[in-house]
């Protein structure tokens, strides 16, 4: 209780006194902050960089975590599944890899590979020139958080998929049943709520990820700037803290409506998966 006090509580409750402040980084209201009400908020709101940073955070979430993550994670530990051995191990240990470097270390990896003048991808492309980051900043994130967080949602899957009978698959395999269709007949009901708490997971990790900072820095012209580089820069960079802090509680009540979505989603999965054993409980009985 002390740990989740000093590093929840107080500072959850000392962003919300900042939000009400003008207080900054430097000058007079560092050492006198006064008090503005909600006129933070008021601000943030009918902010144009805010807008577009919402919707650049967005499209990261929907491309790196809800399609990219959950759909490669998916795969990997599918394919995975009934391997054996030393191929099974070399893709898990690249695959945790890349989970597990640092940010910066990972950060200075892409950097490398998207040069324009020596990058990788480039060489190996034939595009020699050819500038990555400043073209497509945001898809070279996507692109990028998705190499990098899908060792979480591999594991996941890879738990869930032993979960499911052997028989269910080899009696999908003798009814002719294609992938596509033993995938959605026999494999996802059984596997809905790991999908659901993966997806929670990663949704709420990804819309708060700040490493992509590390490789575009927002830029070019903001066109990569998520809110959490949003954040950093209005409060350290600009120094304007109070407003910041105003952006940091609206990104937590943001985060508190997808995660209300998705636990909404689990418990009406939960009330009918109990309202069909209850009959066959009846006709048990």
């Amino acid at each position: 209780m002390v740990l989740i006090a000093v590093f929840l509580v107080f500072p959850a409750l000392w962003t919300l006194y900042l939000g009400t402040t003008d207080y900054r980084l430097t000058g007079i209201a560092a050492s006198e902050p006064k008090f503005v009400g909600v006129r933070n908020y008021g601000d943030v709101l009918g902010d144009g960089d805010f807008h577009h940073s919402l919707w650049l955070t967005l499209q990261f979430v929907l491309g790196s975590a809800v399609i990219g993550q959950t759909l490669l994670g998916f795969a990997i530990a599918w394919v995975m599944r009934d391997r054996k051995g030393l191929v099974r191990r070399v893709v898990e240990a690249l695959v945790l890899l890349a989970w597990i470097l640092p940010g910066s270390v990972i950060a200075f990896l892409w950097i490398a590979l998207l040069d324009r003048d020596g990058g990788t991808l480039n060489a190996l492309l034939g595009t020699p020139g050819t500038a990555w980051l400043i073209d497509h900043p945001m898809a070279c994130v996507i692109v990028f958080n998705v190499w990098h967080g899908t060792a979480f949602s591999m594991m996941l899957y890879g738990a869930a998929l032993g979960n499911v009978p052997p028989s269910h698959l080899e009696t999908a395999r003798l009814a002719g049943a294609s992938t596509l269709q033993t995938l959605r007949d026999a494999v996802l009901p059984r596997i809905r709520g790991h999908v659901l708490t993966s997806l929670l997971l990663i949704s709420l990790w990804t819309f708060n990820d700040f490493t992509p900072f590390l490789i575009t820095a927002g830029g070019p012209d903001r066109r990569s700037e998520i809110m959490s580089v949003y954040v950093y820069r209005t409060a350290l960079g600009d120094g304007r803290l109070g407003f910041g802090a105003a952006i940091s509680l609206i990104m937590i009540l943001i985060n508190l409506v997808i995660a209300l979505v998705y636990l909404r989603a689990l418990r009406e999965r939960g009330r009918r998966e109990r309202g069909r054993r209850e009959p066959r409980e009846a006709v048990a009985a």
